[in-house]
């Protein structure tokens, strides 16, 4: 196809040469009276940015369209604030859906959550859940459902709600959403984890309860080499505040891959809290250096149950090889050290800024994650001695509803709370230029989120799922979400069929991998893998 031929004044430059004609007409052809004034500063000004636009070498689309061509730069900026106001459906989970987002919102506000004219979910498509009702609903007294965190190894057991904060660091976090988030958590009597930042001021100040998370950089308990420091550990541990120890083997944001604060953001504040000089770098290794098998896990799990005065002790972690798992699990058989509790941390975790392939492909999502560690559990018979939490985009009773029917005893939200503190999902985390002062340590943007405004949505927010899961509960016939099983949970498979997860996921017999017979009962994954998992090691067994 031949080209047209080449005109003399090409039309993507009409708005430059518009500019350079408004500004010589308003220089040499008009009276320079105030008014004319503003419109030649108006002319000249965008007549030098078309000429630095064709003389930069940076943008291909400056030099072809200058001036004009800045509004496609503006409407990319503001492309995302455009989609989630005016063309994102209810029910588009871009991760979360305004719908899901509205809900937090009205349960953190204390006003209606109820909505009229029937669902706007597709209740035909695959992927769709319920709960079965009963015809023989119970009637609770109370909606503060509560469970006891602690083996037989434990002194100081913890009964913690079943709603909990899940992990974000100070640093992450601003101080004032730290603080909005403890002081809720007091009000409401559920547990607040620090995230692998440790204990910063603003955690200790309204004194509700701290699990605190232990990451691989042990900040707040380390040596200036970044090693464990057992002494500066118990002075933490040891605080009546801090009620459980959670070691973080992984995490769903990003799992199997380290982590760095750059030292410019190290500000006094976070250094002190994490036990580094200010504007020193904060590193996370990908691994611990503490232990390095399945073996040595055990042990320093039972080293910090002693250093802490035997409070619960435990580890979260996304699931990855299940081969590595099920190392952890014979290490528990072997050395007759359970943990307290376990955290199953879904791939949907997202508080965390990672690489994008580490976000869409990295690491087991929360349902297979949770039900493998449940059946691997109930296999060896430590089901009922260890407890299991679980966190992946839970929002509401019903997605608490699903994770106890997998195999969870108590459920952890990052973002759910993090949208009762004000956060609107602009998903500048990263950048510290948070629009509603959550995620950033900038004082001026802080501000705007006010800690007992919002410390009263976070308690709310809590109060309200847990009256909600109440009711679901009571329509199953049950007297407590513990109950719940994949019996209760039906899943639409395809347009003509459903199924009750009891039948969709794998269950496994208690005591079945004790035996040394056939493992022609079990699911796929534990004939593949058990047998070629060693307690010695994360690698598996040479055959």
């Amino acid at each position: 196809m031949a080209y047209s031929q080449k005109s003399l004044f090409p039309a993507r430059l009409s708005v430059f040469a518009i500019c350079i004609i408004g500004t010589i007409a308003c220089a040499f052809g008009l009276e320079m009276h105030a008014p004319i004034w503003y419109v030649f500063a108006l002319f000249a000004s965008l007549s030098l940015i078309g000429i630095h636009d064709c003389l930069q070498t940076k943008r291909s689309i400056l030099r072809n369209y200058p001036v004009i061509g800045h509004m496609r730069f503006l409407l990319e900026f503001i492309r995302p604030e455009i989609r989630q106001y005016f063309i994102e459906g209810e029910n588009e989970k871009t991760p979360f859906s305004r719908s899901q987002r509205t809900l937090v919102y009205s349960r953190s506000k204390g006003v209606s959550d109820k909505r009229p004219f029937g669902t706007t979910l597709d209740v035909m498509a695959p992927g769709y859940q319920w709960i079965n009702q009963s015809l023989a609903p119970t009637q609770l007294d109370d909606h503060h459902f509560r469970i006891e965190i602690g083996s037989k190894d434990c002194t100081q057991k913890y009964s913690a709600s079943i709603f909990n904060i899940s992990a974000m660091s100070f640093g992450a976090l601003s101080a004032n959403a730290i603080m909005a988030l403890n002081l809720g958590a007091k009000k409401g009597g559920f547990a607040h984890n620090t995230g692998e930042g440790s204990i910063s001021r603003y955690h200790r100040l309204h004194g509700g309860d701290l699990i605190w998370e232990i990451g691989s950089g042990y900040f707040g308990c380390r040596n200036t080499d970044g090693s464990f420091n057992p002494e500066k550990f118990a002075e933490n541990a040891l605080d009546p505040q801090v009620k459980m120890i959670e070691i973080k083997l992984s995490q769903g944001a990003k799992p199997g891959h380290g982590g760095i604060l750059p030292g410019p953001k190290v500000t006094p504040e976070i250094a002190e809290a994490r036990g580094v000089r200010v504007g020193e770098a904060c590193v996370s290794p990908a691994s611990h250096s503490a232990f390095s098998s399945p073996l040595e896990l055990m042990h320093f799990v039972a080293k910090l149950r002693e250093l802490s005065g035997g409070k619960p002790v435990g580890f979260k972690l996304c699931i990855g090889h299940p081969w590595e798992w099920f190392a952890v699990v014979k290490a528990m058989l072997e050395t007759r050290i359970y943990p307290d509790f376990i955290v199953v941390d879904g791939t949907e975790g997202g508080t965390g800024a990672s690489p994008v392939e580490f976000t869409n492909h990295v690491g087991t999502p929360l349902q297979e994650g949770l039900r493998l560690v449940h059946n691997a559990l109930v296999g060896v018979n430590l089901r009922d001695q260890i407890k299991v939490g679980c966190s992946g985009k839970i929002i509401s009773a019903f997605d608490m509803a699903v994770a106890f029917a997998l195999g969870a005893d108590w459920c952890n939200s990052a973002r759910g709370f993090m949208f009762a503190v004000g956060c609107i999902q602009a998903q500048i985390c990263d950048t510290g230029f948070c629009p509603t002062g959550v995620t950033t340590q900038d004082p001026d943007r802080q501000k705007a989120l006010v800690v007992p405004n919002k410390a009263e949505r976070v308690f709310h927010f809590h109060d309200e799922t847990l009256k909600a899961l109440k009711e679901i509960v009571e329509a199953a016939g049950l007297k407590h979400p513990g109950e719940i099983d994949t019996r209760h949970i039906v899943r639409r498979v395809n347009a003509n069929e459903v199924q009750l997860l009891a039948s969709l996921l794998p269950s496994i017999v208690p005591g079945s991998l004790l035996d040394n017979g056939e493992f022609t009962q079990l699911p796929t994954v534990f004939r593949l893998y058990w047998d070629v998992a060693q307690s010695s090691s994360f690698a598996t067994l040479k055959h």
